[in-house]
């Protein structure tokens, strides 16, 4: 009977029935998000890259990043007690299944994130691709020393040095015949002519032994030492010459010099001043003997005259000098065979040269 009774109640006095039980205390729960759904992300303008302008990265982060509240921050409401049994089962059983798509949801978050980070960046224009940007310091080339040597590459080829002629090592004198001539026992009698000749003319002189070397060709086999060139006319310092060679100066000076200075200054010729006489040596730059050699030629530097008054042979004499010393030059060509001086080359500026040289058919050479 009483089954069926209760089988009779109707639906709502049972459902009256059960509500009349006492309740628990409720607990309100905040709503939490479901795991198993993600979260819909907003749809990202498209930024417009703006010209000439640099976003700081600080500013793109704070800019693109929203914070996010992660499920371990999101507080769980204390479980009811006739439920704690099933919560710890079913607690168990979520931080199983959620491992998995927690890491999944993070994954989905860091990549959104990047996503938007990368269209927020500013895209590089075509002005900003083509022009690098300048360094903030620009590099300081190391300095060179001031006395820094330049670097002098060496050649491809070694250079040759100029071949030498056949002779440029032998440093003999050419062959003159003259080289080998040496004093006879008995002076010739041409020589002895020539001093008396120069007793006439009134020369003073002086025998001197023979000179001669033959590895320098020079040869002077019957020398005479003029203290005189006449009666008047001194001649320094002491002068070593070949008879024929002294009696030529001798004649200059007493025929052509004595009435160039009477004429032109009023005054006689006192002495001559001689720069070289016999001198074993060769031609200058040449392996030919000198005249010098053979005591064949005379250089004569200045004339004194009886006044006092000294003219020296030179490049640029003052005029009345200069016209004295043109007059004596052009008169020694012919007696001498041999005439140079100033202008001739420069060896001779500062002298008058003369010599006796032998040329073929008499012939002279005056500069």
């Amino acid at each position: 009977m009483a089954v069926t009774a209760l089988l009779i109640v109707p639906a709502d006095a049972r459902h009256r029935h059960r509500h009349h039980k006492p309740l628990a205390p409720r607990v309100e729960q905040p709503l939490t998000p479901r795991v198993d759904q993600p979260l819909k992300t907003r749809a990202a303008r498209p930024l417009k890259p703006r010209r000439n302008r640099q976003v700081a990265p600080n500013q793109i982060q704070q800019k693109t990043q929203e914070p996010v509240a992660s499920p371990a921050d999101i507080p769980v409401p204390e479980p009811r007690p006739a439920d704690a049994a099933k919560a710890d089962s079913s607690t168990k059983d979520v931080q199983k299944t959620d491992a998995p798509k927690t890491a999944g949801a993070s994954g989905v978050l860091n990549g959104e994130k990047s996503g938007q980070e990368k269209q927020a960046l500013p895209e590089p224009t075509a002005d900003s691709e083509g022009e690098p940007e300048p360094p903030a310091i620009a590099p300081t080339p190391t300095p060179k020393p001031a006395n820094a040597e330049p670097e002098v590459e060496p050649p491809a080829v070694a250079p040759q040095p100029p071949q030498k002629p056949a002779d440029a090592g032998d440093k003999k004198m050419l062959p003159d015949p003259r080289s080998a001539d040496l004093p006879a026992e008995k002076m010739p009698q041409e020589e002895i002519a020539c001093r008396e000749r120069l007793n006439t003319l009134g020369v003073e002189f002086e025998e001197h032994k023979a000179e001669s070397s033959p590895e320098i060709g020079c040869s002077i086999p019957y020398p005479l030492v003029l203290k005189t060139l006449g009666k008047s006319i001194a001649i320094a310092p002491d002068t070593e010459l070949n008879c024929p060679m002294a009696e030529a100066a001798a004649h200059f000076a007493a025929d052509v010099v004595q009435p160039a200075a009477k004429a032109e200054f009023g005054a006689d010729l006192k002495s001559v001043s001689q720069a070289s006489a016999f001198v074993c040596r060769p031609r200058n730059g040449t392996r030919k003997p000198s005249e010098h050699a053979f005591g064949n030629a005379l250089d004569i530097a200045s004339f004194t005259l009886s006044d006092g008054k000294k003219i020296e042979v030179g490049p640029a004499p003052p005029e009345k000098e200069g016209k004295f010393l043109n007059a004596v030059r052009k008169a020694a060509c012919g007696p001498f065979k041999t005439v140079l001086g100033p202008g001739a080359d420069a060896d001779h500026s500062l002298h008058f040269h003369l010599d006796l040289e032998p040329r073929r058919h008499g012939g002279t050479f005056c500069q």
